[in-house]
C-alpha cells in the first residue's frame, strides 16, 4: 500500500532552533551561496569555511558580506556544518575536517545524501546527521526567497544524537524558504536513490538522449536544422512548463487533439517495455552501489569518461544551430515562448565549489552548479 506522505509548513517549524545556532558553509557555490544568503536572510548567523581564502568562491562569499575562514576553523565556530560541495569531493573535505575538529555534539548536514548512503562519510556518534534538500537548482532557490516564497524542499535524519536532530532540520528548512510551499520528510537512501534515478534514466541523461534522437531523426530526414530544433528541443520546454503548472491531465486539455492523438499512438512505441526494462536495470545498479562504485572509480581516475562525454556533447551540431535561435531570441529581447520560472531540480543540491574539491578534479568543475 502506498501512503501519502504529510506536506509540513513553516507553522511545523521552530525557528529558534537554529536562530541560536552559527551554521558553517563549507562549499560557497550555486547551492551554497543560495543556503548562505537564505539562511543569513532569515536571521541566521552563517560563517564559509574555504580551504583556499583567496580561491574565486571565497572572494565571492567574502563580496557578499559573509565572513570566511579556513576550513578547520569555520568548523570549529560553527554548531552545524552544512557540506555543499560536489559529491566526489565530499569524502575528502569531511575526512580533512574530521581530523582537525572534534565534531561531537554538533550537527553535520547535507543538501544530498549519497555520500552518507554509500558509506563514503561516516559521521562518528554524538553528531547529529541531517540532510535539507532544496528542490531547485541555486539560483531559483534564491531567486524565490527574495520573491517571498521558496522552493519545496526534503528532509532527513540519518543520525539523531541529541533528540533534536529532526526539529533542527525542520528549523533550517524553514529558514530556506523553504516552509513557505512544503517540506516532505524523507530518508537518506530514498532520496538519494530517486535522485540519481530521475538524473540518469529522466531528467537529464534520459530527456537528453530522447532530444538528441528526435533532432537527428528529422536533420538525417533532410529537414532543416532549424526546424528540427524548435520541434524537437525548444518545444520540449513549453510541454515542461505546461506539465509543471497543470499535471499530464492538464497539458493534455491545452494541446491540439492531434498532438493528444499522436502521443498516444507514438508515445508508448518510443517508451517501451525495453525501455521500461533498462529504467528498472538503472535503477538496480543504483540501489545495489554499482553506480556509486563506478562514479567513485571515475572520479579517481580525473574523470576522463565525463569529459570526453562533455566534449562530445558539447560539439554535436545541434548546439551551433540551438546557439544561433538563442542569439536570435535574446536580440528580440525575449526567449520565444519561456514559461515557468526556472524552479527544476537537476542535482539541485550540488554546490560547484572548486576551492574544496580535490584538485585533480578541476577541469571538470569548472562550471557553476557542477555535480549533476
Amino acid at each position: 500500500m502506498i501512503t501519502q506522505a504529510p506536506i509540513l509548513y513553516a507553522a511545523d517549524c521552530d525557528p529558534q532552533l537554529i536562530l541560536e545556532r552559527t551554521v558553517a558553509i563549507i562549499g560557497y557555490g550555486s547551492q551554497g551561496s543560495a543556503h548562505a544568503q537564505n539562511l543569513r536572510d532569515s536571521g541566521v548567523r552563517v560563517i564559509v569555511g574555504a580551504r583556499n581564502l583567496q580561491s574565486a568562491s571565497a572572494r565571492g562569499a567574502a563580496e557578499a558580506g559573509f565572513e570566511v575562514l579556513p576550513l578547520a576553523q569555520a568548523a570549529r565556530e560553527a554548531d552545524l556544518v552544512m557540506l555543499l560541495t560536489p559529491d566526489e569531493a565530499h569524502a575528502a573535505t569531511y575526512e580533512a575536517l574530521a581530523a582537525e575538529v572534534d565534531l561531537r555534539g554538533k550537527a553535520l548536514a547535507f543538501a544530498h545524501g549519497f555520500a552518507v548512503h554509500f558509506g563514503q562519510i561516516i559521521p562518528p556518534a554524538g553528531v547529529d546527521v541531517i540532510m535539507i534538500a532544496p528542490k531547485g537548482v541555486g539560483p531559483a532557490v534564491r531567486q524565490m526567497y527574495e520573491r517571498g516564497s521558496g522552493v519545496a524542499g526534503l528532509i532527513a535524519v540519518a543520525q539523531d544524537a541529541t533528540g533534536l536532530a529532526r526539529d533542527l532540520a525542520l528549523s533550517y528548512a524553514w529558514a530556506m524558504g523553504h516552509g513557505r510551499v512544503g517540506i516532505i520528510e524523507t530518508t537518506f537512501g530514498e532520496e538519494c536513490e530517486t535522485d540519481l534515478f530521475s538524473e540518469q534514466a529522466i531528467i537529464v541523461g534520459g530527456l537528453v538522449e530522447l532530444l538528441l534522437a528526435g533532432y537527428h531523426t528529422l536533420v538525417d530526414a533532410g529537414y532543416k536544422p532549424e526546424s528540427a530544433y524548435f520541434e524537437c528541443v525548444h518545444e520540449a520546454k513549453l510541454i515542461c512548463d505546461q506539465i509543471y503548472e497543470r499535471g499530464f491531465a492538464g497539458m493534455f486539455a491545452k494541446i491540439s487533439n492531434t498532438a493528444e492523438y499522436g502521443a498516444q499512438v507514438a508515445g508508448k512505441r518510443i517508451i517501451d517495455e525495453h525501455v521500461r526494462a533498462e529504467m528498472r536495470r538503472v535503477l538496480a545498479e543504483i540501489q545495489d552501489a554499482t553506480f556509486a562504485h563506478r562514479w567513485e572509480a571515475e572520479a579517481r581516475a580525473d574523470m576522463p569518461n565525463l569529459l570526453a562525454r562533455r566534449a562530445e556533447y558539447a560539439s554535436d551540431p545541434v548546439e551551433e544551430v540551438g546557439g544561433r535561435l538563442r542569439a536570435l531570441f535574446a536580440d528580440a529581447g525575449g526567449n520565444a515562448g519561456s514559461g515557468a520560472d526556472a524552479g527544476t531540480d537537476a542535482h539541485a543540491h550540488a554546490g560547484s565549489d572548486a576551492d574544496v574539491s580535490a584538485s585533480a578534479h578541476t577541469g571538470a568543475n569548472q562550471k557553476e552548479g557542477a555535480n549533476g
